[in-house]
Order: structure tokens, then C-alpha cells, then sequence
């Protein structure tokens, strides 16, 4: 009963997306907008099949359905519900349930905030837009990915249940929809402006449109990929938190690219400049999702990430190929319409500042890019398997990284236009005084090294660049300060430079070591004791639980462990982590033993770790306060702005 009811909703969601988006297209290329109406009600039928889809699915996950083929791989009576409702999105067909759920999200919240523009042509191709994607996500889940087939149950079939790394921590619940939230988000911009390219209105009405939109989905973008890097740091039992592995790279690519456009939008808006650029920007994030969808299920790499043996890597590639092309076409059909009315009159300026920060991030996400690719490409072309890892990222990032900590102090207290040595001076002397004394402090309390020292110095310098303005507007405005797309931002930038101060420490003075104890004994490591008390164990139907009993500094007992899962037959790893303000402690055990019986203890010190889980919590914070309005400036005040109206296409 499930596999019809799914594969049905599939099939009308499939058709409604089809007839919504060449039925829009016909209707707007001819001109009868009064029957746009007839392309909202398509979309609806979409969004409600999605929802039925994944009502469907988790029915049949939670009465362990065999005959459904997704649920014969994922299933399991011993999975807990919390793990039996995440394995929705634990498996390759499940995760696009998930997008099409998301997707389907974006589209009805469209559908809702512009229900009065019935009429208006770029609304109807934005939503055509959503329904061309749409059209793709319903067509893999009716065909090549359908995670509905029916099958028959094997008389000797045992239930596996998901990936035992997908069931053995709480955020795994969390991460993956947060991401997906971002993914899919960005599908909101771009086809706004991919609406505004057709239909040649070209000034900054589009940017208005789908500004809250964009820091909705950058923000749930940056919280997933946060909690991702704890999800492996709580989980894996490496002892880090972000290695540079490709599906890790794929979801950070959309998000440099992001960024560069919340900057320089800004310019647009304000200056009517930078106009090609952000149109860029918007389409290639989401053509870097897309990208990033392909390196995750297509099974073309081997990651704990990466859904392998992926079916439908040619139809990503596809869809990229079309992507790109399109968008490329799109921008260069109106190149002479783009054409900016403004121009940067001074390199101390705020949009000279945000322009090398846009340059600075490019340039990452080219670092990025390239090494995540390169090794596809070589092995594509010859059959060379190589490999580029840590050494490489880590020596591009670093230096790029330190640049854009200056810009992020010099950007915000910079005006537009152009600065005079006397408003520099004085707006730069403060936060320069907490970047000095930043340094001193790290080096009081005993770093060493160019590189780190000098991270502490320029994140100091940017947080009091941007806690100057945050004072600045509480105290024009009360609390009301915090809210607003700028001082928002200004939220997210203190939270970027708690994430940065975080990784500088946490990578640059760790203490990695392993130590092999007998009951009783201790190990000494970077003045802390470690006491090995004995240890213990738990099994049920699921799974093997074998703990060592760890006193750390003769006061808290913490417990790494190894888990059996039965059902796999895969051993993993359980840290066991005692987190502080000025480091971690991180405890794991690599392999099952028997309870007393002399334990491998692997001990990892990460100076700071915690200020990287809370500069991603006040980044998410930050996107949050900056979707809401903020205080409205005095009629009279507002910018001269040089933004050409949308009421008509130009030219």
C-alpha cells in the first residue's frame, strides 16, 4: 500500500511540475499573465504532494514496511524512533524525499508572500524557475531513485537499520535538515534572478525581493554546516572537527559564494554598482549546490559523508551542465543592459572594501573548488587516484583567511564614497587598541607562532570593529540596535571572529597522544591526569557497549567507549569529550575490549574548541536578527541611491 501511495503522490507531483512550468512559460512568452493563477494552483498540488511523500515514507518507516524497498534498507524494529525518523534523509532516495520536502517549503512560503502579484512577470518566471527544479528533484524520485519500489521480503531477510554512524548522536537529527534548509534556500534567489535576466528589469527590485530570503537560507546554511563539524567531532572519534573532505568542501563552497553576495549586494543597492557580479554570485551558488548534490550522490567519491553507488550522478551532471550554461547565456544576452550607473570613487570606501572582500572570497572558494575537484579530473582523464588533503587547504585558507579578518574590520567603520584620514583615525583607534591587546594576551599566556599570533590580533580587530557599531546603534536605538540587516550582520561578524579565535587555538596548539593503561594507572599529558578506574559494559538488541572509566584531574569520571552494532557488524568509536571554556579534553578508545582489561587511550587537547560552537551559534543568532526590519531612518535621511526601477524592463 505504501509503494502505490508514494509512487502516486511522485507521479502527480512529476506532472504538476511539468504543466506548471512549460503551461508558465507558454502563458507568460504570450502574455495572458491573467492566467498565471492557473500555474499557482500547480505549484500547490507540488507542495502537497511532497508533504504526502514523506508522511508516506515515515508511515512506513515506523511499522518497518519490508515490502518498500527504501525501508528494507534503512529499517529496523531495534532502531530508536528519534534514529528510525532521522533515516529518512540517512540513505540516497530518502535525502531527495527531503529535498523535494524543502523545496516544496520555499515554493509554498513564495506562494504566500506574493500572493498579490497574481499579475506581475517576474513572480510568474521566479516560480516557473522553482518548478523547472522541481520537475527535476519529482522526475529521479519517479524514476531512477524511487525510494517506493516495491519488493518482496526474502524468507532469510534481517533488517540492518541505518549507517551506525547516523544513529548514535542526537544531531544527526538536526544537521542534515538545517543544510538542506541552505541547499535549497538559495533556489529562492536564483530564480528571481534568473526572472529578472528573462524579463530584463534589471535594477535592484529583484535584490529587494529576495533579500530576507537569501540570509534565511545563508543562516541555515552556516548553522548545518557548524553543527556538521560538531556532529564529527562529537561522533567520528578523530579528534577534529573539519578535514577538508570533499562532501565537507561541497557544503562550504555555496557558502563562500553566499557570503560574497550578502557583501556586495549591499553596493548595488546603495551605490547601483557591482550588478553583473551579484547576478554571478547568485547563480553560481546554487550551481556549487548542485555541484556539491552530484559529489555527494553520486558515488564518485568515498566519504562517511557520500551516499556511494549513487544511480543518478549523470542526471546531477546534467542539470549542472544546463545550469551553468543557462545562467552564463542568460547574463551575457543582457551584458549591455548591465552595465553599472556608479563607480568606486575612492579605495577607502566601504563598497572599495567589499569588492576585496568579494575578491578574497572567490579566491577561497577557487582554493576550495579546485582541490575537491582536481582529484576527480585527474582520475576522469588517466585514471590517476590522487589525493590532496589537509597541507594544501590549510596553506591556501590561512592566508586568505587572515586577509579577510582585516577587511572585516576595516569594511564596517569605513563610509561610502570615500574617508578622510580623520574619520579613519578615529574610528580605527579603538578596535586597533583591542587587536594589540589581543596579541599581548596571547602571547602572555603563551602563544607562539607569526600565523597564530596574528590571528588573535586581527580577530581582536575585527570583533571591536564590529562591537563599536553594535554599541554605536544600541545606544541610538535600545535594543531595537540588534535588529536589522546591518547590525545583524554585525552579530554574525562577532560570531565569525569567536568561530576564527576558536580554530586559530584549536589548530595550532593541540596535543595529540596515546597512551596505553593499566587499572589503577595514570598518564600525565599537558598537565592534566588521566586515571584509568576500569570499565563496563551494556548490550541490547541494537547493540555492544564496552566503556573505559576515565578520572580526569582526580575529579570528574568520563567514559569513551566502543559500540558493536549488531545488525551491521561495524565498530564505532565514542568519544567522550569535557568541554571548557579554554580547552577540550577529548577522550576515545579505538577499539572493543573487555571490561578491565588494559585500555589504548588516545588523548586530544584542542585549546578553545567551545568558542568555535558558539561563534556558529551567534552567526545563526546574527541571520536571525538581520531578517527582521530594523529601525526605519527619519524621512529625509534615507541614501541617495542611484537604483534603476523595476516597474519596466530596461532598455
Amino acid at each position: 500500500m505504501y509503494s502505490i501511495l508514494g509512487l502516486a503522490a511522485a507521479v502527480v507531483g512529476l506532472a504538476a511540475s511539468v504543466l506548471g512550468a512549460v503551461g508558465g512559460a507558454f502563458i507568460l512568452i504570450t502574455g495572458r499573465r491573467h492566467l498565471l493563477h492557473t500555474v499557482r494552483s500547480w505549484a500547490w498540488i507540488t507542495v502537497g504532494t511532497g508533504v504526502a511523500m514523506t508522511v508516506v515514507m515515515l508511515r512506513a518507516l515506523s511499522v518497518r514496511d519490508y515490502t518498500v524497498d527504501y525501508v528494507q534498507q534503512v529499517g529496523s524494529p531495534n532502531t530508536p524512533t528519534l534514529f528510525n525518523i532521522a533515516a529518512l534523509w540517512s540513505s540516497l532516495e530518502g535525502s531527495l524525499l527531503l529535498w523535494i520536502l524543502v523545496l516544496g517549503g520555499f515554493t509554498g512560503a513564495m506562494l504566500v508572500k506574493f500572493r498579490d502579484r497574481r499579475d506581475d512577470e517576474l513572480f510568474g518566471w521566479a516560480l516557473v524557475v522553482m518548478l523547472g527544479v522541481s520537475v527535476f528533484f519529482y522526475a529521479l524520485v519517479a524514476g531512477p531513485a524511487n525510494p517506493f519500489t516495491a519488493v518482496t521480503v526474502p524468507a532469510d531477510f534481517t533488517p540492518r537499520g541505518p549507517n551506525p554512524l547516523l544513529q548514535n548522536h542526537v544531531l544527526v537529527a538536526f544537521h542534515p535538515p538545517m543544510l538542506y534548509l541552505g541547499y535549497v534556500g538559495f533556489t529562492v534567489p536564483f530564480a528571481f534572478a534568473t526572472a529578472a535576466l528573462i524579463t530584463g528589469r534589471l535594477g535592484e527590485g529583484w535584490l529587494l525581493e529576495t533579500r530576507r530570503w537569501t540570509v534565511v537560507a545563508y543562516g541555515f546554511l552556516t548553522g548545518g554546516i557548524v553543527l556538521g563539524a560538531w556532529w564529527s567531532y562529537e561522533v567520528l572519534g578523530w579528534g577534529g572537527y573539519w578535514a577538508w573532505d570533499p562532501v565537507e568542501n561541497a557544503s562550504l563552497l555555496p557558502w563562500l559564494t553566499g557570503t560574497a553576495y550578502l557583501h556586495s549586494v549591499m553596493v548595488q543597492e546603495r551605490r547601483g554598482m557591482l550588478r553583473v557580479w551579484n547576478l554571478a554570485l547568485v547563480c553560481a551558488t546554487f550551481c556549487l549546490t548542485v555541484l556539491g548534490t552530484f559529489i555527494t550522490r553520486s558515488g564518485v567519491i568515498e566519504s562517511v559523508h557520500a551516499f556511494s553507488d549513487g544511480p543518478i550522478g549523470a542526471w546531477f551532471l546534467v542539470l549542472f551542465g544546463i545550469v551553468t550554461f543557462g545562467s552564463i547565456g542568460l547574463i551575457a544576452w543582457r551584458g549591455d543592459q548591465l552595465r553599472s550607473p556608479g563607480s568606486i570613487d575612492s579605495p577607502w570606501s566601504r563598497e572599495a572594501s567589499f569588492l576585496a572582500n568579494n575578491l578574497l572570497f572567490g579566491a577561497m572558494a577557487f582554493v576550495v573548488l579546485l582541490g575537491t575537484v582536481f582529484p576527480l579530473l585527474a582520475e576522469l582523464w588517466d585514471g590517476s587516484r590522487l589525493t590532496i588533503g589537509s597541507p594544501y587547504f590549510d596553506s591556501m585558507a590561512k592566508p586568505l583567511g587572515l586577509l579577510m579578518l582585516f577587511l572585516m574590520a576595516a569594511a564596517p567603520i569605513l563610509p561610502w564614497r570615500k574617508a578622510s584620514g580623520e574619520v579613519l583615525s578615529e574610528r580605527l583607534f579603538w578596535p586597533a587598541v583591542i587587536g594589540v591587546v589581543s596579541m599581548a594576551l596571547a602571547l602572555v599566556f603563551g602563544g607562539r607562532g607569526v600565523a597564530p599570533v596574528l590571528g588573535f590580533g586581527l580577530g581582536g580587530f575585527a570583533g571591536g570593529s564590529a562591537a563599536r557599531q553594535v554599541v554605536l546603534a544600541t545606544r541610538r536605538h535600545g535594543w531595537r540596535g540588534f535588529v536589522g540587516r546591518t547590525n545583524g550582520g554585525m552579530i554574525v561578524h562577532l560570531g565569525v571572529v569567536l568561530l576564527a579565535v576558536g580554530l586559530v587555538a584549536a589548530e595550532s596548539y593541540k596535543v595529540d597522544r596515546t597512551v596505553r593503561l593499566e587499572v589503577g594507572e595514570t598518564a600525565s599529558v599537558n598537565g592534566h591526569e588521566f586515571t584509568y578506574l576500569g570499565g563496563g559494559g551494556d548490550q541490547n538488541g541494537r547493540r555492544v557497549r564496552i566503556w573505559a572509566e576515565i578520572r580526569i584531574d582526580g575529579q570528574d569520571v568520563y567514559q569513551p567507549a566502543t559500540t558493536l552494532y549488531r545488525e551491521q557488524g561495524v565498530v564505532v568509536p565514542t568519544p567522550s569529550v569535557r568541554p571548557g571554556f579554554s580547552e577540550d579534553l577529548f577522550l576515545v578508545t579505538d577499539a572493543v575490549q573487555t571490561p578491565g582489561d588494559p585500555v589504548r587511550l588516545r588523548i586530544v587537547i584542542r585549546p578553545m574548541v567551545t568558542w568555535i560552537w558558539a561563534g556558529g551559534g551567534l552567526m545563526f543568532l546574527g541571520t536571525l536578527l538581520a531578517v527582521f526590519p530594523g529601525r526605519r531612518r527619519r524621512r529625509g535621511t534615507e541614501p541617495t541611491s542611484v537604483a534603476i526601477p523595476d516597474a519596466a524592463p530596461v532598455g
